[in-house]
């Protein structure tokens, strides 16, 4: 039996990896993260998903979501804090550095090896912590580059007993979010899942509307419609100007970006 360890955001990339575990017979333990992010609804979405999985194909996944809104609330971070906008355009622009959020994937990995580490000392055995990292990750995030994860892993390891059963699993690695998009659609196809309820169930926008409608215009809807279109459909989730509008507005955001 493999284990492992999931930090579920309900976005696109982290339910594409869940798909992917569940694919490959892994025992999976979902870990959601409610740390006061505007967005903080796609945690039901997620919830969603792991019912909708558990009632017709009787995928039994724990879930679990941890408070962490006291640890961000100084955070100046466009996806907290209610006075600081959410910028909008491509992520490769500089005034996306408006969200990140203050260590907040440092202490995210830091619980996940707590958990996988509890875990595999009760069973004896091997739990991974399966990352959805890919090769579109944003340098503007600083604790999502390569140098932030592999001091955080050896920190880890060298700080507790029993670290040799931790491993960490990341088959995303060399995908971009279109091909982890066209990787979900293939596993949907193969395990009979409806694809397009299961996309509907999350979330990619930082800004979303108060009934839960993508703005179209964030970094995070831009790739995300941009994924869509290569995949040669339309995204499931509403959008505050409707489909057609939405990707006009990013294929306009794309061709600018282009020209950079």
């Amino acid at each position: 039996m493999k284990r492992a360890i999931l930090a579920l955001s309900g976005g696109l990339d982290s339910t594409s990896l869940l798909l992917h575990l569940l694919h490959n017979k892994y025992e999976v333990r979902c870990y959601l993260f409610n740390y006061g992010q505007k967005h903080v609804f796609e945690l039901e979405r997620a919830q969603k998903n792991i019912d909708y999985l558990f009632q017709f194909f009787g995928y039994s996944v724990f879930c679990k979501v941890i408070d962490l809104k006291s640890v961000f609330e100084e955070s100046g971070s466009a996806l907290i804090n209610k006075d600081v906008k959410v910028p909008e355009g491509h992520y490769e622009q500089v005034n996306m550095k408006d969200t990140v959020v203050e260590n907040r994937n440092a202490i995210f990995a830091a619980i996940l090896y707590s958990k996988a580490l509890g875990w595999a000392n009760q069973i004896k055995d091997k739990v991974e912590i399966c990352l959805g990292i890919h090769k579109g990750d944003h340098a503007i995030y600083p604790d999502c580059r390569k140098e932030s994860r592999d001091a955080l892993a050896e920190a880890f390891r060298v700080s507790n007993w029993g670290s040799e059963n931790i491993d960490y699993y990341t088959p995303f690695l060399d995908y971009d979010k279109f091909g982890i998009l066209k990787e979900a659609s293939n596993i949907c196809d193969t395990e009979m899942i409806d694809f397009e309820r299961i996309f509907e169930n999350t979330n990619t926008c930082y800004q979303p509307s108060i009934l839960g409608y993508a703005c179209g215009k964030c970094g995070s809807c831009v790739e995300r419609v941009q994924a869509f279109l290569l995949l040669g459909q339309p995204d499931p989730v509403c959008y505050m100007n409707g489909w057609e509008e939405t990707v006009n507005s990013v294929r306009e955001t794309l061709s600018k970006q282009d020209k950079k």
